[in-house]
């Protein structure tokens, strides 16, 4: 009979492509991943890597099974949320990852409503950039968290996750104002004061005309780095980066200090206008949803965290929801 640990192991190792990763995931020592993927082996009768030097990869056999594992602790999630259904009542820790402006706008109300209904429920809340939200779910250090994809970086499908859609955002491309009447009067879209209320006829035309100016973006590896990046490449041009941080309050500030422009998402350009800095509709979104294994979307924490994210989700958001 094949181990359902091990099975896990083999699916890390194809996501992740090595064993010292698989170890440092799963807090494991590479011998220790060695050995459990060397008795699965023996377990299956025939080989499921091939070793060359340092190196593995899997065989076709090896790729068979995983597809199987896949299947197998899908059912096991299932069954989970099932026995949790049978118990009754909430409890017990709930690992929730979360980005800093959803974890900022959304996710406190959310929390608020899941402990009024969900008295027992202990819902944990870890930053975690979205780029990192797969390894961390498969791995089982978060039971489900919030992803966001963006145009110029569609979401790619993840093996053994599901994700459900919550809302989409405008972008907004924000650049020092020429003074402090560049954003007085103008009419303020949803989400994002002083911000033009129209997106321009010509986004390519509108980021073209900072080719020449520093930039401010996200740190690399992030999605929101390379939806930057790509957009301007997009425009017709590679932007100059000067600074570089993932905190869109801090970006706002040196937009405003005349550091640099940025592309900001709706909910990162909430909170008092600053006269400072002229907001920009893009012709771009930000879509947002929610991540959790294959299987566990009918698990009652899971299922509850999902409605109060929903219900704390702002009209103005949820009027334009579209697929994570």
């Amino acid at each position: 009979m094949l181990d359902v640990r091990r099975l896990r192991l083999l699916r890390e190792l194809a996501r992740r492509g090595t064993i010292a990763a698989v170890a440092e995931a799963l807090s494991f020592s590479p011998s220790a991943v060695s050995q459990q993927l060397g008795v699965l082996e023996r377990e299956a009768g025939l080989p499921l890597l091939e070793r060359t030097g340092r190196r593995v990869r899997l065989t076709p056999a090896g790729e068979n099974l995983v597809h199987h594992a896949e299947a197998v602790l899908e059912r096991l999630e299932q069954a989970d949320a099932d026995l949790a259904e049978a118990r009754g009542g909430l409890s017990g820790a709930l690992r929730i990852g979360a980005f800093p402006t959803a974890t900022r706008t959304i996710v406190p109300a959310a929390l608020v409503a899941l402990a009024r209904r969900h008295p027992g429920l202990e819902p944990m809340v870890c930053e975690t950039d979205p780029a990192e939200v797969a390894h961390a779910l498969r791995a089982g250090d978060l039971d489900v968290a919030l992803v966001h994809a963006y145009d110029f970086v569609p979401a790619e499908r993840e093996p053994g996750l599901t994700t459900e859609p919550l809302y989409g955002e405008a972008m907004y491309l924000a650049e020092p104002a020429r003074g402090a009447s560049a954003t007085a009067g103008t009419p303020g879209a949803p989400g994002a004061p002083g911000a033009e209320a129209c997106p321009p006829p010509d986004q390519g035309a509108a980021l073209r005309a900072h080719a020449a100016s520093p930039w401010i973006t996200a740190t690399p590896g992030t999605l929101c780095h390379t939806m930057t990046v790509r957009a301007c490449q997009a425009a017709g041009f590679t932007p100059r980066v000067r600074h570089r941080m993932d905190d869109f309050a801090a970006v706002l500030a040196l937009v405003a200090a005349g550091q640099g422009v940025a592309v900001v998402p709706q909910l990162g350009a909430t909170g008092p206008a600053d006269p400072a800095v002229h907001l920009t509709r893009l012709v771009m979104q930000r879509r947002t949803g929610l991540a959790f294994r294959s299987g566990a979307g009918a698990h009652p924490a899971v299922a509850a965290f999902g409605a109060a994210l929903r219900a704390a989700v702002p009209p103005d958001l949820a009027g334009s929801r579209a697929e994570a």
